[in-house]
């Protein structure tokens, strides 16, 4: 018997994305499904491009966030599955009956998906940052989160788990409620083929620029979770490795030239190939991607300059949870 899937999709000015998302939504291969919009104050014409689609609209009375705008999704959907994604994702025809597919009858799952690798706009910023962040969420079977890009969860257990966190570090709620149901004794599942592709719209300064956010709110978090150096995701072991042989390089590096001594420069040696060995498998998906260009700069930015925004974003979270949490219990 057919599984009905509530499509769950938060917006805040959505309108250069909204539309193409719903019309993949509504291109779905699975005919079972409702589509629940949420929209969070827009200001632009997102609204009347929602209007325009066949689904269910919901308009929040004041600007409250991603987490309010599912949870206020989910408690105005019908479906026996809940799958959220965003408003700058466009899915695939096969998406929804993968996700129909996947997850399974026993009230204790979370199936996650993830971005494909090359990103909806594919420009190279964009699409390094689509394969990044496919790579890290589906190289383990059971992850350590699941991302609302894709997050399909039973409608019963959704409900029962009290939903997303409404006040809590900006983009990472989801983290914190994959974390609360699983220590519950929710499992958390990943499936690669269930993929959406993002609109990053990235040129170099916003993908610094988000990169140094998440590893700022991901510090905060993980100081008050105690698993700072957690696999976790796109906060994985393999990047956390790169930023600190990025930082322990450059201390070499200046430390040679203070001190005259050139034999220190095999200090730095040592740790790239040390580094290299230890992302190799990004590497190789990175070089699996795209062509040869492609793979040289991405590879490049990676070792090279990402590590600069990760470790900014890294202090700066340092110094928040300094400033304003430290002393307090994991879930304060």
């Amino acid at each position: 018997m057919s599984r009905k899937i509530s499509v769950i999709i938060p917006n805040r000015n959505g309108a250069a994305t909204i539309g193409g998302c719903l019309d993949s939504v509504f291109a779905s291969s699975h005919v079972d499904f409702e589509v629940v919009v949420v929209d969070d104050c827009s200001t632009d014409n997102s609204v009347e491009i929602i209007k325009q689609f066949p689904c269910r609209l919901v308009r929040l009375d004041k600007h409250s966030g991603a987490s309010k705008a599912r949870n206020e999704g989910a408690s105005n959907s019908s479906g026996e599955i809940l799958f959220f994604t965003d408003a700058d994702c466009v899915l695939q025809s096969s998406t929804l009956s993968v996700v129909a597919s996947s997850l399974p009858r026993e009230n204790n799952r979370i199936v996650g998906g993830s971005y494909t690798k090359i990103a909806h706009d594919d420009s190279f910023f964009s699409t390094f940052q689509s394969v990044f962040v496919n790579y890290s969420e589906t190289k383990t079977e059971h992850p350590d989160y699941i991302a609302t890009h894709a997050m399909a969860i039973s409608a019963d257990l959704f409900r029962k788990s009290g939903g997303f966190p409404e006040d809590f570090l900006p983009i990472i709620e989801d983290v914190e409620f994959s974390h609360r149901l699983r220590r519950s004794g929710a499992v958390l599942i990943m499936n690669p083929d269930i993929l959406v592709q993002h609109v990053f719209d990235f040129n170099l300064l916003k993908s610094m620029r988000n990169a140094y956010r998440k590893s700022k709110y991901w510090t905060v978090y993980s100081l008050k979770n105690r698993d700072l150096l957690a696999d976790s995701g796109t906060a994985s072991a393999e990047l956390k490795i790169n930023v600190a042989s990025y930082f322990l390089c450059l201390f070499f590096l200046i430390l040679s030239l203070l001190s005259g001594k050139a034999m220190l420069l095999a200090i730095p040696a040592l740790i790239c190939v040390f580094n290299v060995l230890v992302n190799r498998n990004f590497l190789a998906a990175v070089m699996s991607t795209k062509g040869f260009l492609f793979s040289l700069g991405a590879i490049s930015y990676y070792l090279g300059l990402y590590p600069l925004a990760v470790g900014a974003g890294g202090f700066s979270g340092l110094m928040h949870y300094l400033l304003f949490f430290r002393g307090r219990g994991p879930g304060s």
